[in-house]
């Protein structure tokens, strides 16, 4: 009832991903990602829904702009079910070396 709630809509967008339903958690996953400005988990999971749904480009926009974001979790990146699909794509090298940077600036 409220566009606004933000923990309805992640529960929303999880559960039709869990769901195999790609095409409405993109569009859950779009709308969170408007709602709270410098959300880095927000463009991770449009990411991953970009991915989810084929579309690679997408979801490489996404993901940098988590990453910019502020989004650290390189462990589960590296191996999250839902960027399946990006990790095998030649576009997810540029991704690997933003990583490999922001690696070295963290340490």
């Amino acid at each position: 009832r409220d566009p606004q709630y933000l923990e309805a809509l992640q529960m929303l967008g999880d559960l039709y991903t869990r769901r195999g339903k790609y095409d409405h958690s993109l569009k859950v996953d779009l709308e969170l990602s408007r709602l709270p400005p410098g959300n880095p988990l927000a463009f991770y999971n449009l990411a991953c829904s970009h991915s989810l749904n084929g579309e690679l480009d997408q979801a490489v926009v996404a993901l940098e702009q988590a990453l910019r974001l502020g989004y650290r979790d390189f462990k589960w990146l590296a191996k999250d079910p839902d960027l399946r699909q990006l990790r095998q794509h030649p576009l997810y090298r540029t991704i690997e070396s933003k990583i490999r940077q922001l690696r070295v600036e963290i340490t």
